[in-house]
């Protein structure tokens, strides 16, 4: 199987909050495409939205909604068992108040992501996956939908009419189903840049990924994510930039 002629690397980002600083932003941004920008919930305020949001502008970076579980405590890595009306609310107001911050660095809301456990969760749950597609299609715009190959999101996504982007995760492992390892297991997250340089390589040129256990699964992925807030993420985006550039692929956004 050729290397596609291009693919996105997406990061999450603008996930500090008031004087507490996560991760190196402006750094990312020499590496990746797209931008998940946090949106208060789960990471996050006002100021550090527009302010990844202008520098994004300034470095020509695509910006994403990165939505997520009303959770500030637990990072939005914990399940919140709200309605599905409540959840859909929930995301819209993210959407509506990122969109604002963007226009005024003069961008724009291009897609969305959500972020840790809804993002796991809407692989499974019926409800809650429909309640993030509902929000999406009520904010209009026709703004795809980055979320997990083989999610039930994915497939409500495509049947409401929405784009829905797959997606891989470079510094994450994965089991033999296609879902991710849990963060709370050993070894879910990946920190050597080089490993996962030559991994990504192999996604864009197969097709495939290598799970846990060995496994060889197939991944029909768009874009790529490399976690912002990850310790050397900066030179881990760098590491997978240089690998694909090298290897013909050219990286561009998907929105």
């Amino acid at each position: 199987m050729p290397a596609p002629a291009h693919i996105d690397l997406n990061s999450d980002v603008g996930e500090a909050f008031g004087s507490w600083t996560m991760g190196d932003d402006a750094a990312m941004f020499r590496s990746v495409s797209s931008a998940s920008i946090a949106c208060g919930f789960h990471a996050g305020d006002p100021s550090t939205m527009a302010e990844t949001c202008r520098e994004a502008v300034a470095a020509g970076v695509t910006i994403g909604a990165h939505v997520a579980y009303r959770d500030l405590a637990g990072f939005g890595r914990r399940f919140l068992d709200c309605s599905p009306r409540e959840l859909a609310d929930d995301v819209l107001y993210q959407m509506g108040a990122l969109e604002a911050v963007a226009r005024a660095a003069g961008g724009a809301v291009r897609y969305v992501k959500p972020h840790g456990a809804l993002y796991t969760t809407i692989v499974h749950h019926e409800e809650h996956a429909r309640a993030v597609v509902d929000a999406v299609r009520a904010f209009g715009g026709d703004l795809p939908l980055l979320l997990l190959p083989g999610s039930v999101a994915l497939e409500r996504a495509r049947a409401a009419g929405l784009r829905a982007v797959a997606e891989a995760f470079a510094d994450r492992a994965y089991r033999s189903d296609g879902t991710l390892v849990p963060r709370r297991e050993p070894g879910a997250v990946l920190h050597d840049e080089h490993a996962v340089a030559e991994r990504m390589v192999r996604l864009a040129s197969r097709g495939t990924l290598l799970a846990r256990d060995g496994t060889e699964i197939r991944i029909d992925a768009a874009s790529i994510c490399v976690h912002g807030d990850s310790p050397g993420a900066v030179a881990m985006a760098a590491a997978v930039r240089a690998a694909l550039t090298a290897a013909g692929v050219e990286i561009r956004a998907f929105a």
